[in-house]
């Protein structure tokens, strides 16, 4: 079951798209206490404010939050938080 509290969908972010993988790659994120993060936000402009303007992303209902846990299991949902500089993804030189 979805957790009531959550806007009826997420902006995920996701690794560069690649030929190899068919769909977008979710990125988990292990906090402090060594826990793994399904790091979403509730609106775009929060993604770029909090990841970078090159964070690629993904726009995902939460009823589909159960699929995405079983391919990639993690512990909580953050939400709406920066992630630090030195993670965010760069301008990709062609």
């Amino acid at each position: 079951m979805t957790n009531p509290a959550l806007p009826p969908a997420l902006y995920l972010p996701t690794g560069r798209a690649t030929r190899e993988r068919g769909g977008a790659d979710i990125e988990l994120r292990h906090t402090p206490d060594g826990r793994t993060a399904l790091v979403a936000f509730t609106a775009l402009d929060r993604l770029v404010s909090c990841c970078g303007e090159h964070q690629p992303w993904a726009l995902v209902n939460t009823e589909h939050l159960g699929k995405i846990h079983a391919a990639k299991p993690y512990d909580v949902i953050v939400l709406d938080s920066p992630l630090p500089e030195p993670l965010r993804h760069r301008k990709e030189l062609v």
